[in-house]
């Protein structure tokens, strides 16, 4: 529910009344470098214990040691491993912070270059500075929580540094809050509720279909994969279109807020952790609204795609065929196949305003873990849109890799009474790539009649971290491709 508030100072490290102060360790052929700014005695004294401690300067490395010559209580060295960039330095500094919990206030005093440099330390210190009380009582007073309070001492001039650094910091921790909720509390309506209230006073028109209106305008994958709920579909379209915008970027987020499988119910084991399936949805939201904070001039629409996935006896069975938006019909053979159904719903409404490009962001499938573990997220798609997704990815630091489109395997999608069916039953291959080649029967065409550019993001694997924390990163939602397709719309904003 939190990220620390952020500073810079021109003032001597030494001087900061923080509790901890941190400094950085390169890796190198030659042992260990500090890579610090301060006074020369504290960094004298900080050299000499190093091999004491057994420094190594490795990534995710945190080591605390106290000196005696007056300055903070206490030093923490970060490992930066052997490169200095700005994707290692965002990651010590969220490593840092993440692991020197139960401190009210933190400082950096590491040697930067440049702008990019010191932006990289804001925005991976608050996103290492996450945390999420909003359910403990108990237990919170003994919960360690990261710092609040973080000041990076630089000579650097980087007058943008604390607004990106926070925006992108604040997109990821409305993420993270949305799908750390219970289901019992985050469902359909209150997610739509929530994006409402995200985008009051920002320059953002929202719209919400209820699930009269879905069926009325022919929305009949989400209407069919909320059907089987006591807690109606919505979809939720956000529109931020400042004066000037010469491209429109359009995205479409997955929000399943809790998904049993359906009639083809899931077992236990598998159900636990589908409150993350509304990720996506969460996703679009989040970077929208950071895109009006920054106030590119980039039109965007977020498409929020929202039903519940359960079973009852209005639930839509195998073999119901359903009407999508625009009047393809899908046979649905896998009620637990549900996701593309909403997508493609938003991916038709997408296409018909004509954006310069449609990306879906989902959680959309076990085969995408299975294929790129929990670091990776797969896309695919158009080849040039798939290549800036690539770079924007890789500018920002997150681990995004392509994926390919066998035509092949459309003939596994034919149906005997529909258009398409969602699902091959029984077979195991290729997962994450039929159901993109599913979801790229619903991409519409411009005016004239070429296939408006898309691509499809399956975060799957991580979006949710089960392991152990690593970098900014800790247990629970990671918030991964926010911060590359805020990239991409800047990119979109440019000439």
């Amino acid at each position: 529910m939190t990220v620390p508030t952020l500073s810079l100072s021109t003032k001597s490290a030494v001087d900061s009344p923080a509790a901890i102060l941190i400094v950085a360790a390169q890796q190198t052929d030659d042992g260990v470098r500090l890579i610090e700014t301060g006074s020369d005695t504290l960094m004298a004294a900080i050299t000499a214990q190093l091999p004491l401690l057994g420094v190594t300067g490795a990534r995710d490395e945190v080591v605390r040691l106290v000196t005696d010559d007056g300055s903070p209580r206490a030093i923490a060295i970060v490992g930066l491993g052997r490169t200095v960039d700005t994707d290692a330095l965002r990651h010590a500094a969220g490593s840092a912070v993440r692991q020197l919990t139960g401190v009210g206030a933190v400082a950096f005093a590491i040697s930067l270059t440049d702008a990019d440099q010191v932006e990289a330390v804001l925005e991976g210190a608050a996103l290492g500075g996450y945390s999420y009380t909003a359910y403990r009582q108990s237990s919170l007073a003994a919960a360690k929580l990261p710092a609040s309070s973080v000041v990076v001492h630089t000579g650097v001039a980087a007058p943008n540094a604390i607004a990106r650094a926070s925006a992108s910091a604040e997109a990821i921790r409305l993420v993270k809050d949305l799908v750390n909720m219970p289901p019992l509390d985050l469902y359909p309506a209150s997610l739509a509720d929530a994006a409402v209230e995200a985008a009051t006073g920002l320059p953002i028109d929202v719209t919400v279909w209820d699930e009269q209106q879905l069926a009325a305008d022919g929305f009949g994958g989400i209407a069919g994969v909320g059907a089987g709920s006591t807690r109606p579909p919505r979809l939720v379209k956000l529109s931020y279109t400042p004066a000037g915008a010469d491209k429109h970027l359009a995205l479409v987020g997955k929000g399943i807020t809790f998904d049993t499988g359906g009639l083809s119910l899931k077992p236990p084991a598998s159900m636990v952790g589908m409150k993350y399936d509304m990720t996506g949805a969460a996703t679009v939201l989040a970077v929208v609204l950071a895109a009006a904070r920054r106030e590119l001039p980039v039109r965007i629409t977020a498409w929020m795609c929202v039903a519940e996935n359960m079973p009852s006896g209005s639930a839509i069975r195998p073999n119901d065929v359903l009407r999508m938006r625009g009047g393809r019909t899908v046979e649905v053979l896998n009620t637990d196949a549900e996701g593309r159904l909403v997508l493609a719903d938003g991916l038709v409404a997408a296409a018909e305003e004509q954006p310069d490009a449609i990306i879906d962001v989902a959680t959309l499938t076990g085969a995408a873990v299975v294929a790129l573990g929990t670091r990776y997220f797969g896309t695919m798609g158009d080849d040039a849109l798939v290549q800036r997704v690539l770079a924007a990815s890789a500018a920002v630091g997150e681990a995004a890799w392509p994926m390919p489109f066998p035509d092949e395997l459309r003939a596994t999608l034919n149906s005997d009474v529909a258009d398409i069916a969602n699902a091959k039953i029984g077979s195991t291959t290729g997962g994450m790539l039929l159901a993109g080649v599913f979801l790229r029967e619903f991409i519409g065409t411009d005016v004239s009649g070429t296939t408006i550019p898309w691509a499809h993001l399956d975060i799957a694997g991580p979006a949710q971290n089960s392991g152990a924390g690593w970098g900014f990163t800790a247990a629970g939602p990671t918030g991964v491709s926010v911060r590359a397709l805020l990239r991409l719309a800047e990119d979109f904003s440019r000439p």
